[in-house]
């Protein structure tokens, strides 16, 4: 990707390390305790008869997935996308369509959403990453939408009314149609998303992608070629999404263009600053906040929108750094 090969500590110097919930080893044991109890309390909810929690949290573990994957490069990568959740709509109607035509098979549905997502961020991203600023973030958009009236036109598999998947995928060796199974296919998707994210941004792909949101003229002056190397962090970012689109077709066993309206997107966007940009298990935190707060609100009244926009306006005006800064300067002063 590049024609001269500087060495890792010319781009150290001006990109910062990522971390979980900051550098210290307390912050690791938090993160720690949390995935743990992200994974045993809805089991234990699911063995004592409380379903819901079990279908909630496959939910946010799903929308967490698709989070972390735009994380790679809005948080790392400095790239703004508002149509990520173009990518989500598009891994699961790979699901959905297949299904509807007979192919039940997940070892169609879940390469294909991946496949099908990464040529989507290949083709679109290679006109995105030709702009910057709000011209990129209106591109976008604006691909996301075009993803949105496409599946909208199709008659065929449900157009506005949706398609429903009658069947989930079909794995041979576990049993999608068993709702804890589900969730732990999820949930092992999810981490190995939050490690993939790791081991990428920490290596020399990873700290270039982190340079060249820090200065992207200076990476070029040492000789990368930065255009290649986002466009690539792109296309990883959408076929991991597209996987939390094909879990969330799944769990919801229903599909719809508005699952990649813009409005999804923002969301998704939402999430990963309500947790913390450029930080690990920032849009984990944040989707769980993000959907916790948005079903206690809807409990209470109607119009929980109101009251729901107002409280995250508030929290990125005022929590700086995400709920991930608020707990590390906690640790810090702790």
């Amino acid at each position: 990707m590049s024609e001269a090969a500087p060495s890792a500590a010319a781009i150290k110097e001006f990109t910062r390390p990522p971390s979980l919930l900051g550098k210290s080893v307390t912050g690791r044991y938090i993160t720690v305790a949390f995935m743990v109890l992200l994974l045993v309390l809805p089991l234990v909810a699911w063995f004592t008869g409380n379903t819901f929690y079990l279908d909630f949290s496959t939910r946010i573990i799903c929308l967490s997935f698709a989070a972390v994957s735009l994380n790679l490069i809005l948080g790392f990568g400095g790239m703004i996308s508002f149509g990520h959740a173009a990518f989500i709509g598009i891994g699961a109607y790979m699901v959905g369509i297949p299904a509807y035509h007979g192919y039940e098979s997940g070892w169609l549905h879940f390469p294909l959403a991946m496949g099908v997502s990464a040529l989507f961020a290949l083709v679109t991203g290679a006109v995105c990453l030709r702009t910057k600023g709000v011209y990129f973030i209106m591109i976008t958009m604006a691909f996301a939408q075009m993803a949105y009236y496409l599946f909208l036109s199709l008659e065929e598999y449900g157009g506005d009314d949706g398609l429903t998947i009658y069947n989930r995928s079909v794995l041979n060796i576990i049993d999608i149609e068993n709702k804890v199974v589900l969730f732990l296919l999820a949930y092992a998707a999810l981490a190995t998303g939050i490690y993939a994210v790791y081991r990428i941004v920490n290596s020399r792909f990873g700290m270039v992608v982190r340079g060249c949101q820090s200065n992207e003229a200076r990476m070029k002056a040492l000789g990368y070629n930065t255009y290649a190397y986002r466009l690539t962090a792109y296309v990883i970012a959408g076929a991991m999404c597209g996987l939390a689109g094909a879990l969330l077709g799944n769990f919801q066993s229903f599909i719809s263009p508005d699952m990649m309206g813009w409005t999804r997107s923002g969301e998704l966007m939402f999430m990963v600053i309500l947790g913390g940009t450029g930080t690990l298990f920032g849009p984990v935190l944040g989707a769980v906040a993000f959907l916790v707060i948005e079903e206690i609100l809807s409990a209470f009244t109607t119009y929980w929108a109101l009251p729901f926009g107002i409280l995250l306006i508030l929290s990125v005006l005022f929590i700086k750094g995400g709920l991930s800064g608020l707990i590390h300067r906690g640790l810090k002063h702790g």
